[in-house]
């Protein structure tokens, strides 16, 4: 089955998909041009596959594949073979197993936690965090200040996430920015969680 893409950039032989047991390969036939898939259900994970590339396995089940156009870039989403999962439960005996990372998803600082993460979840592509002021906005029924809402960060960055500042010069708000590189990483938060928060306002047009 061929997939048409009506752009003069793009080659009609641009490359060729195929699915492989629970995962699937794609190859680059352009011979400048590097295309991008993406996990649109992820933490902004993506692959790039440079020109010439042959073979290149793809991990995401639910994927968008970008390519360079003529008006900026143009895509199509594949759905891939479902991933096969180790059954439930694992060996018994010894001790129990440490939670890594102790989240209380009804604790008013996991919904900061989400209104971080929510414009990653909802485009992978941005690089944008929420401030401080931006979030008090999001979450309006729970009256927090600023101060309310630094104070929940410094908890989740040190005794819950434990994430660690960058060496040497780094960002001063670097703490809201590892929080979120770290909780998508994990997938701490996804996108099911975004119903924590109230519904996005309409623009108006």
């Amino acid at each position: 089955m061929d997939i048409v893409l009506d752009d003069p950039a793009v080659s009609r032989r641009a490359g060729e998909i195929a699915a492989v047991g629970d995962y699937w390969l794609m190859s680059n036939l352009s011979a400048a041009k590097t295309y991008v898939v993406e996990n649109p259900e992820g933490g902004g994970e993506f692959v790039k596959i440079p020109p010439g590339r042959m073979g290149a396995p793809i991990p995401f089940e639910f994927s968008r594949v970008t390519l360079p156009a003529v008006d900026g870039t143009i895509s199509f989403l594949v759905f891939a073979p479902q991933h096969v999962h180790a059954p439930g439960g694992g060996p018994r005996g010894g001790a129990e197993t440490v939670v890594a990372f102790p989240l209380d998803r009804d604790a008013k600082y996991f919904r900061i936690l989400v209104a971080l993460c929510e414009p990653r979840l909802l485009d992978p592509a941005t690089s944008r965090i929420p401030t401080i002021p931006e979030i008090i906005d999001r979450l309006p029924a729970l009256g927090l200040s600023r101060t309310a809402v630094g104070f929940h960060i410094g908890y989740l960055a040190e005794k819950k996430l434990h994430v660690k500042p960058p060496q040497g010069e780094g960002k001063a708000d670097w703490q809201r920015h590892a929080l979120v590189s770290l909780a998508l990483r994990f997938n701490l938060v996804t996108a099911d969680d975004l119903a924590l928060l109230p519904p996005l306002a309409r623009r108006p047009r």
